[in-house]
């Protein structure tokens, strides 16, 4: 199993070693003869973040741009949350760390799965050196089924639909792919009875002043 270089084990959390382990990631060669698109890993972080998003990976034009939700998801995950790019984009105040770091490439029914050794080999010591995160969205399946484990429903929507039942620490989520439009029609509460109380969630954690920025 692949390591992470020993300068950034430990989990203290310092700024310094959050600086180091993200010059770690973002070198990381790992999955490099999988990916079709070769690596580049894509995510923001920083030690004052307390809102923390959690996706699946990567798609093509976020591999083009470097940008985390940089195409029309991101665009309508913004409208959910009730935030302007440049609050999203603040890594003091939001945190975007996906199931995987890279574009996977594509399967019969769209992208393929999240890399699985992104998880074990980052996700521990980044979590630990964002102390301030008060709320984590989970979007999509395999964002839940990590986070939430046993806890999970059945199926996506029911796992939505339960949300109190994560509060206040997850808030899950569906995907905000096109693809899912369907899936939005089919369940009317969610953009009535849920958003509004997503945007207030978001709002009361992240308040009107920002955190530094990186």
């Amino acid at each position: 199993m692949a390591r992470m270089p020993s300068s950034v084990r430990a989990a203290p959390n310092s700024a310094g070693d959050l600086a180091g382990l993200l010059t770690a990631i973002r070198a990381c060669r790992v999955c490099a003869g999988e990916l079709p698109l070769g690596p580049r890993p894509v995510l923001q972080a920083w030690t004052g973040a307390r809102l923390l998003i959690v996706g699946q990976a990567p798609g093509t034009k976020v591999h083009a741009s470097g940008v985390p939700w940089d195409d029309v998801s991101g665009a309508r995950l913004r409208d959910w949350l009730g935030l302007e790019p440049a609050q999203f984009y603040d890594a003091g105040q939001v945190a975007i760390v996906p199931m995987g770091f890279c574009y996977p490439g594509r399967g019969n029914g769209g992208d393929l799965p999240p890399r699985r050794e992104c998880a074990p080999l980052w996700l521990e010591p980044l979590l630990a050196r964002l102390p301030q995160v008060e709320l984590t969205l989970l979007i999509g399946q395999y964002a839940q089924r990590h986070y939430l484990g046993a806890a999970r429903k059945s199926n996506l929507a029911d796992t939505v639909a339960a949300w109190r039942d994560y509060a206040p620490r997850y808030f899950p989520l569906p995907h905000p792919s096109p693809r899912n439009t369907a899936w939005r029609q089919r369940h009317p509460w969610f953009e009535r009875d849920l958003l509004p109380h997503l945007r207030e969630r978001v709002q009361a954690v992240l308040g009107p002043a920002a955190g530094e920025r990186r």
